[in-house]
Protein backbone atom coordinates (compact mmCIF):
# COMPACT_ATOMS: atom_id res chain seq x y z
CA UNK A 1 0.00 0.00 0.00
CA UNK A 2 1.30 4.11 -6.36
CA UNK A 3 0.99 7.43 -7.03
CA UNK A 4 3.61 10.08 -8.42
CA UNK A 5 4.71 11.96 -5.42
CA UNK A 6 7.03 15.69 -5.99
CA UNK A 7 10.42 15.41 -4.82
CA UNK A 8 10.48 18.82 -2.90
CA UNK A 9 9.65 18.90 0.45
CA UNK A 10 6.83 21.25 0.43
CA UNK A 11 5.22 18.58 -1.83
CA UNK A 12 5.76 15.99 -0.25
CA UNK A 13 4.38 16.94 3.27
CA UNK A 14 1.39 18.31 1.17
CA UNK A 15 1.03 14.26 -0.27
CA UNK A 16 2.40 12.91 2.54
CA UNK A 17 -1.32 10.89 3.37
CA UNK A 18 -0.37 8.92 0.48
CA UNK A 19 2.47 7.45 2.03
CA UNK A 20 1.68 5.33 4.64
CA UNK A 21 2.94 3.15 8.15
CA UNK A 22 3.78 0.12 9.26
CA UNK A 23 3.18 -3.35 11.46
CA UNK A 24 -0.21 -1.63 12.58
CA UNK A 25 -2.61 -2.09 15.01
CA UNK A 26 -5.90 -0.71 15.72
CA UNK A 27 -9.27 0.82 17.39
CA UNK A 28 -12.06 3.03 16.10
CA UNK A 29 -11.56 6.64 16.88
CA UNK A 30 -14.56 7.75 14.82
CA UNK A 31 -13.45 10.74 12.54
CA UNK A 32 -14.19 10.23 8.76
CA UNK A 33 -14.26 7.56 6.62
CA UNK A 34 -13.36 7.25 3.04
CA UNK A 35 -15.61 4.22 1.63
CA UNK A 36 -14.31 2.58 -1.86
CA UNK A 37 -15.86 -0.33 -3.52
CA UNK A 38 -14.77 -2.97 -5.63
CA UNK A 39 -16.18 -5.41 -7.94
CA UNK A 40 -14.75 -8.90 -7.68
CA UNK A 41 -15.51 -9.15 -11.06
CA UNK A 42 -12.31 -6.86 -11.82
CA UNK A 43 -9.96 -10.44 -10.93
CA UNK A 44 -9.21 -12.93 -12.42
CA UNK A 45 -10.20 -15.44 -9.35
CA UNK A 46 -13.42 -17.24 -10.37
CA UNK A 47 -15.83 -18.05 -7.93
CA UNK A 48 -15.40 -21.70 -6.07
CA UNK A 49 -18.81 -23.54 -5.13
CA UNK A 50 -17.22 -24.81 -2.44
CA UNK A 51 -16.09 -21.76 -0.84
CA UNK A 52 -18.88 -19.98 -1.62
CA UNK A 53 -20.40 -22.43 0.85
CA UNK A 54 -18.33 -21.49 3.88
CA UNK A 55 -19.46 -17.84 3.30
CA UNK A 56 -21.60 -16.87 7.28
CA UNK A 57 -24.68 -16.68 6.03
CA UNK A 58 -25.42 -13.01 6.81
CA UNK A 59 -22.15 -11.69 4.73
CA UNK A 60 -23.83 -13.85 2.02
CA UNK A 61 -26.94 -12.17 1.76
CA UNK A 62 -25.26 -8.81 1.41
CA UNK A 63 -23.03 -9.93 -1.52
CA UNK A 64 -20.36 -7.73 -0.35
CA UNK A 65 -17.31 -7.93 2.10
CA UNK A 66 -17.15 -4.70 4.42
CA UNK A 67 -13.14 -4.10 5.16
CA UNK A 68 -11.63 -1.55 7.71
CA UNK A 69 -8.38 -0.47 6.29
CA UNK A 70 -5.91 1.90 7.23
CA UNK A 71 -5.66 3.27 3.83
CA UNK A 72 -2.65 5.60 4.40
CA UNK A 73 0.29 2.66 4.66
CA UNK A 74 1.71 2.69 0.43
CA UNK A 75 2.07 0.35 -0.70
CA UNK A 76 -0.28 -2.39 1.05
CA UNK A 77 -3.29 0.12 1.09
CA UNK A 78 -3.60 4.01 0.05
CA UNK A 79 -5.44 6.25 -1.65
CA UNK A 80 -5.07 6.83 -5.27
CA UNK A 81 -5.45 10.17 -6.62
CA UNK A 82 -8.97 10.37 -6.36
CA UNK A 83 -8.60 10.61 -2.87
CA UNK A 84 -11.04 8.01 -2.18
CA UNK A 85 -10.63 4.81 -3.94
CA UNK A 86 -8.41 2.68 -1.79
CA UNK A 87 -5.79 0.45 -3.30
CA UNK A 88 -2.37 -1.58 -2.72
CA UNK A 89 -1.31 -5.13 -2.55
CA UNK A 90 -3.64 -6.18 0.60
CA UNK A 91 -6.20 -4.61 -1.61
CA UNK A 92 -5.78 -6.78 -4.70
CA UNK A 93 -4.82 -9.92 -2.60
CA UNK A 94 -7.99 -9.80 -0.66
CA UNK A 95 -10.19 -8.34 -3.95
CA UNK A 96 -9.26 -12.27 -5.25
CA UNK A 97 -10.23 -13.64 -2.35
CA UNK A 98 -13.32 -11.81 -2.67
CA UNK A 99 -14.02 -12.89 -5.77
CA UNK A 100 -13.51 -16.93 -5.13
CA UNK A 101 -16.66 -16.15 -2.86
CA UNK A 102 -18.03 -14.30 -5.93
CA UNK A 103 -18.56 -11.20 -3.39
CA UNK A 104 -17.61 -7.62 -4.00
CA UNK A 105 -15.72 -5.45 -1.36
CA UNK A 106 -16.41 -2.54 0.31
CA UNK A 107 -13.29 -0.84 1.69
CA UNK A 108 -13.87 1.39 4.32
CA UNK A 109 -10.85 3.76 5.37
CA UNK A 110 -10.41 3.69 9.38
CA UNK A 111 -7.53 5.04 12.12
CA UNK A 112 -5.09 1.88 12.54
CA UNK A 113 -5.67 1.39 16.16
CA UNK A 114 -9.38 1.25 16.06
CA UNK A 115 -10.11 -1.95 13.39
CA UNK A 116 -9.76 -4.69 15.61
CA UNK A 117 -12.32 -3.09 17.66
CA UNK A 118 -14.62 -2.57 14.62
CA UNK A 119 -14.49 -6.05 13.39
CA UNK A 120 -15.16 -7.40 16.65
CA UNK A 121 -17.98 -5.09 17.15
CA UNK A 122 -19.52 -5.88 13.72
CA UNK A 123 -18.89 -2.31 11.91
CA UNK A 124 -16.40 -4.53 9.72
CA UNK A 125 -16.64 -8.08 8.74
CA UNK A 126 -12.77 -8.12 8.49
CA UNK A 127 -9.45 -6.11 8.77
CA UNK A 128 -7.35 -5.48 5.83
CA UNK A 129 -4.09 -3.51 6.72
CA UNK A 130 -0.86 -4.83 6.93
CA UNK A 131 -1.95 -6.13 10.70
CA UNK A 132 1.66 -8.11 11.82
CA UNK A 133 0.43 -11.67 13.95
CA UNK A 134 1.58 -11.42 16.97
CA UNK A 135 -0.19 -13.05 20.60
CA UNK A 136 -1.82 -10.06 21.94
CA UNK A 137 -3.60 -9.33 18.57
CA UNK A 138 -4.55 -13.22 18.49
CA UNK A 139 -6.16 -13.61 22.09
CA UNK A 140 -8.41 -10.46 20.31
CA UNK A 141 -9.63 -11.77 16.92
CA UNK A 142 -9.01 -14.94 14.54
CA UNK A 143 -5.72 -13.84 11.73
CA UNK A 144 -5.02 -15.43 8.57
CA UNK A 145 -1.49 -15.29 7.42
CA UNK A 146 -0.88 -14.20 4.00
CA UNK A 147 2.42 -12.18 3.72
CA UNK A 148 5.60 -12.32 5.38
CA UNK A 149 7.18 -8.54 6.15
CA UNK A 150 10.09 -7.41 9.03
CA UNK A 151 11.14 -4.41 9.95
CA UNK A 152 12.99 -1.88 7.93
CA UNK A 153 15.20 1.61 9.22
CA UNK A 154 15.91 4.92 6.60
CA UNK A 155 17.34 7.84 7.72
CA UNK A 156 18.79 10.68 5.20
CA UNK A 157 20.82 9.84 2.24
CA UNK A 158 24.28 9.46 3.53
CA UNK A 159 23.58 8.99 6.81
CA UNK A 160 25.00 12.14 8.26
CA UNK A 161 23.31 11.87 11.66
CA UNK A 162 25.30 8.79 11.60
CA UNK A 163 22.69 6.39 13.09
CA UNK A 164 23.37 2.88 13.61
CA UNK A 165 19.36 1.13 14.82
CA UNK A 166 21.62 -0.66 17.59
CA UNK A 167 22.83 2.41 19.14
CA UNK A 168 20.22 5.15 18.10
CA UNK A 169 20.41 6.35 21.71
CA UNK A 170 19.61 9.79 22.28
CA UNK A 171 18.07 10.87 18.65
CA UNK A 172 14.80 11.34 17.65
CA UNK A 173 13.09 8.75 15.76
CA UNK A 174 9.99 8.40 13.92
CA UNK A 175 7.61 5.83 13.93
CA UNK A 176 3.83 5.30 13.37
CA UNK A 177 1.08 5.43 15.83
CA UNK A 178 0.20 1.85 16.97
CA UNK A 179 3.12 0.46 15.36
CA UNK A 180 5.02 -2.90 16.17
CA UNK A 181 7.44 -0.30 15.99
CA UNK A 182 7.19 1.39 19.04
CA UNK A 183 7.38 -1.37 21.00
CA UNK A 184 10.62 -2.27 19.31
CA UNK A 185 11.70 1.55 19.58
CA UNK A 186 10.69 1.03 23.57
CA UNK A 187 12.97 -2.09 24.03
CA UNK A 188 16.29 -0.24 22.89
CA UNK A 189 15.40 3.17 24.48
CA UNK A 190 15.37 1.01 27.59
CA UNK A 191 18.48 -0.34 26.34
CA UNK A 192 19.99 2.95 26.35
CA UNK A 193 19.16 4.25 29.57
CA UNK A 194 19.88 0.99 31.65
CA UNK A 195 23.73 1.74 30.17
CA UNK A 196 23.79 5.00 31.13
CA UNK A 197 22.60 6.83 28.16
CA UNK A 198 20.27 9.09 26.87
CA UNK A 199 16.92 7.76 25.70
CA UNK A 200 15.36 7.35 22.40
CA UNK A 201 12.93 10.18 21.72
CA UNK A 202 9.92 8.73 19.92
CA UNK A 203 8.40 11.12 17.30
CA UNK A 204 5.29 9.39 16.89
CA UNK A 205 2.86 10.20 13.98
CA UNK A 206 -1.10 9.07 13.14
CA UNK A 207 0.30 8.23 9.71
CA UNK A 208 3.31 6.64 7.87
CA UNK A 209 3.65 9.53 5.31
CA UNK A 210 4.14 12.39 8.39
CA UNK A 211 6.53 9.99 9.54
CA UNK A 212 8.52 9.86 6.65
CA UNK A 213 8.38 13.50 6.12
CA UNK A 214 9.56 14.05 9.68
CA UNK A 215 12.88 12.27 8.48
CA UNK A 216 13.33 14.53 5.22
CA UNK A 217 12.40 17.49 7.22
CA UNK A 218 14.92 16.76 9.96
CA UNK A 219 12.26 16.28 12.59
CA UNK A 220 13.73 13.24 13.43
CA UNK A 221 16.79 11.44 12.67
CA UNK A 222 15.83 8.36 11.29
CA UNK A 223 12.40 6.05 11.11
CA UNK A 224 11.49 2.39 11.07
CA UNK A 225 8.38 0.43 9.63
CA UNK A 226 7.35 -2.66 7.97
CA UNK A 227 10.16 -3.16 5.69
CA UNK A 228 7.65 -3.15 2.70
CA UNK A 229 6.23 0.08 3.53
CA UNK A 230 9.77 1.68 4.73
CA UNK A 231 11.21 0.82 1.18
CA UNK A 232 8.43 2.07 -0.86
CA UNK A 233 8.53 5.72 1.31
CA UNK A 234 12.33 5.89 0.80
CA UNK A 235 11.76 5.26 -3.13
CA UNK A 236 9.02 7.87 -3.24
CA UNK A 237 11.29 10.96 -1.64
CA UNK A 238 14.26 10.35 -4.79
CA UNK A 239 17.28 10.29 -3.27
CA UNK A 240 16.65 12.01 -0.21
CA UNK A 241 15.83 9.29 2.15
CA UNK A 242 17.94 5.65 1.94
CA UNK A 243 16.99 2.52 3.97
CA UNK A 244 19.38 1.60 6.87
CA UNK A 245 20.65 -1.39 8.00
CA UNK A 246 19.18 -5.06 7.31
CA UNK A 247 15.41 -5.68 7.48
CA UNK A 248 14.44 -7.92 10.80
CA UNK A 249 12.08 -9.47 13.12
CA UNK A 250 10.70 -11.18 10.09
CA UNK A 251 6.41 -12.36 11.18
CA UNK A 252 3.44 -12.92 9.09
CA UNK A 253 0.66 -10.04 8.35
CA UNK A 254 -2.73 -11.84 8.94
CA UNK A 255 -6.57 -10.57 8.21
CA UNK A 256 -8.40 -9.76 10.79
CA UNK A 257 -11.74 -11.92 11.47
CA UNK A 258 -13.93 -12.25 14.99
CA UNK A 259 -12.94 -14.90 17.59
CA UNK A 260 -16.53 -16.46 16.63
CA UNK A 261 -16.27 -16.73 13.10
CA UNK A 262 -13.76 -19.77 13.12
CA UNK A 263 -15.64 -21.31 9.59
CA UNK A 264 -14.68 -17.99 8.54
CA UNK A 265 -11.40 -17.76 9.13
CA UNK A 266 -10.53 -20.76 7.54
CA UNK A 267 -12.40 -19.91 4.09
CA UNK A 268 -10.64 -17.22 3.76
CA UNK A 269 -7.00 -19.24 4.50
CA UNK A 270 -8.45 -21.56 1.64
CA UNK A 271 -9.11 -18.83 -0.57
CA UNK A 272 -5.90 -17.57 -0.31
CA UNK A 273 -4.70 -21.20 -1.21
CA UNK A 274 -6.63 -20.85 -3.98
CA UNK A 275 -5.41 -17.61 -5.45
CA UNK A 276 -1.95 -18.71 -5.07
CA UNK A 277 -2.58 -22.11 -6.83
CA UNK A 278 -3.79 -20.04 -10.02
CA UNK A 279 -1.39 -17.09 -9.85
CA UNK A 280 -3.13 -14.23 -8.36
CA UNK A 281 -1.45 -14.02 -4.73
CA UNK A 282 2.35 -13.93 -6.63
CA UNK A 283 0.85 -11.06 -9.64
CA UNK A 284 -0.29 -9.37 -6.40
CA UNK A 285 2.69 -9.03 -4.88
CA UNK A 286 5.19 -8.83 -8.07
CA UNK A 287 2.83 -5.76 -9.22
CA UNK A 288 3.76 -3.93 -5.29
CA UNK A 289 7.39 -4.88 -5.94
CA UNK A 290 6.97 -7.20 -3.13
CA UNK A 291 7.22 -10.71 -4.51
CA UNK A 292 10.11 -11.69 -2.19
CA UNK A 293 7.56 -11.50 0.98
CA UNK A 294 5.42 -14.33 -0.52
CA UNK A 295 4.14 -17.20 1.98
CA UNK A 296 3.17 -20.59 0.33
CA UNK A 297 0.85 -21.90 3.65
CA UNK A 298 -1.79 -19.48 4.46
CA UNK A 299 -2.81 -20.17 8.57
CA UNK A 300 -5.54 -19.43 11.12
CA UNK A 301 -3.93 -18.07 14.14
CA UNK A 302 -0.68 -19.62 13.62
CA UNK A 303 1.95 -19.42 16.56
CA UNK A 304 3.06 -16.01 17.11
CA UNK A 305 5.68 -14.10 19.11
CA UNK A 306 4.48 -11.89 21.85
Amino acid sequence: MLRTRAVALATLATTALALTACGSNSLDSGGGTTTSTTSSSSTTAAADAALVAKLPAAVKAKGTIKIGVDSSYAPNEFLDTDGKTVIGMDVDIFDAVAAKFGMKTEWVTASFDSIILGVNSGKYDIGVSSFTINKTREAKANMVSYFSAGTQWATKAGNPGKVHPDDACGLAIGVQKGTVQIDDLTARSKKCTDAGKKPIQQIIEESQAKVTADVVSGKATAMLADSPVCLYAVKQTNGQLASLGDIYDSAPYGFVLPKTETDFSQAIADALTAINADGSYKAALAKWGNASGAISTFTVNPPASS
